[in-house]
This record gives structure tokens, C-alpha cells and sequence, in this order.
């Protein structure tokens, strides 16, 4: 699947089974909700903490796609095409970048 195809699915899904978009506060309040269910996988699973009972029923793929799915739902909403948004950052990224990391004693 494409970016853009997910984005024209969710849409899909967005108009008939959803109903319509919560509001943009409101999914910018729940991205960073499902942002914080994944910390919370990636600090028990990577980092120092430990799983308690209640964290045992989070799925590190399915939280990073709750993450992707609120994404896709705000760039709808306000008209970004993520192709050619993630497009224009590879370019930038490749002019402010081009030596950057290279010339990084910490990541040698």
C-alpha cells in the first residue's frame, strides 16, 4: 500500500464506518495518546522498566499503527499529502544532512 492509498483508505473508512473526523484538537490530543501507549511498549521492551500485568496486552506493531492511523486522520483533515511531504523532508534532510552524520565522532 502507498501513502496515498492509506490516506484515501482511511478517508474511506473515516466517511462511512466512522461516521466523520473528530475534531483536529481532538486527534492531535489522541496522537499523543497513542504516542504515549507506545512509549510506554518501547520503554518496558527496550528500556529499563519492567511489563506489569496491565501492559502485557499492548502490541508494539498494532500501537505503531494506531500512531500511523491518527497521522494519516490529521493530514486528511488538513489537506497535507504526506507523499509529497515526506518527499520535500527527504530533501531537506539530504541538503542540511549531507555530511552531518559523517562527521559524527559519537556514531563512529
Amino acid at each position: 500500500m502507498t501513502i496515498k492509498e492509506a490516506q484515501q483508505q482511511v478517508d474511506h473508512w473515516i466517511t462511512t464506518v466512522g461516521i466523520r473526523y473528530f475534531s483536529e484538537l481532538t486527534n492531535m490530543t489522541i496522537l499523543t495518546e497513542e504516542i504515549g501507549e507506545l512509549a510506554r511498549i518501547m520503554a518496558r521492551k527496550y528500556g529499563d522498566q519492567s511489563f506489569k500485568e496491565s501492559d502485557k496486552k499492548y502490541n508494539l506493531p498494532d500501537e505503531m499503527a494506531d500512531v500511523l492511523w491518527v497521522l494519516i486522520c490529521l493530514a486528511n483533515q488538513t489537506g497535507v499529502d504526506l507523499t509529497e511531504a515526506l518527499e520535500k523532508n527527504f530533501e531537506k534532510k539530504d541538503i542540511r544532512d549531507a555530511n552531518r552524520h559523517q562527521s559524527n565522532e559519537k556514531l563512529k
